[in-house]
């Protein structure tokens, strides 16, 4: 982090540990992305007195068992009733609604059904949850359940799925092809006359 913190370009670190996410604050890291949702009671704490933007995901179960027949009533207003609640969370301990962005956590304890639900929702969860949505699709399983590809080539699927969520209304997209992806969204852009 050291290293790159002047590169230009934000830096995010993925961790659901809050002693790696205080040192990673100490260091000048950007965004701090919590597969937890900052459910532990230090994570907050760590993050709070810092600038840097936070992502709330969310996960059913832990990440050795999550894909063990995880099972949701209605997975919207689940994963929608949980990041409301890590809002809420983060602004009681003082972090300003700015600094987040939530995830519902593709592929984090969900079927594929769960995930295309979630996906056909991004708009009006982030609505609810006023706050920005991020979608981390690139190179999922469930791209590979639709196309029967293996990860590695799976480009146009996960190409596909950002184009996707952002037309759902995501506001960030986490993806492996950053170049063919820029392109896409450019072309989606220009048709739908949308800023860059």
């Amino acid at each position: 982090i050291y290293a790159l913190r002047d590169c230009g370009t934000p830096i995010s670190v993925d961790t659901r540990r809050h002693a790696v996410m205080r040192t990673a604050v100490d260091a000048g890291v950007d965004m701090i992305n919590d597969i937890d949702g900052f459910r532990d009671a230090e994570s907050l704490s760590a993050v709070s007195d810092s600038d840097c933007a936070l992502c709330i995901m969310h996960m059913q179960g832990a990440p050795e068992t999550m894909q063990q027949a995880p099972y949701y009533d209605d997975v919207v207003a689940e994963v929608t009733s949980f990041l409301h609640g890590r809002v809420t969370a983060a602004l009681a301990r003082g972090i300003v609604r700015q600094r987040l962005c939530v995830d519902p956590g593709f592929g984090f304890g969900k079927t594929l059904a769960h995930n295309l639900t979630l996906l056909a929702q991004i708009g009006a969860m982030q609505s609810a949850l006023q706050v920005p949505m991020l979608a981390g699709l690139s190179r999922k399983s469930m791209i590979g359940q639709i196309t029967g590809r293996p990860a590695g080539q799976r480009m146009v699927g996960s190409v596909t799925a950002a184009l996707v969520a952002t037309a759902q209304g995501a506001r960030i997209v986490r993806v492996h092809d950053v170049a063919e992806t820029r392109q896409a969204l450019r072309l989606w852009q220009a048709v739908n006359g949308v800023d860059a």
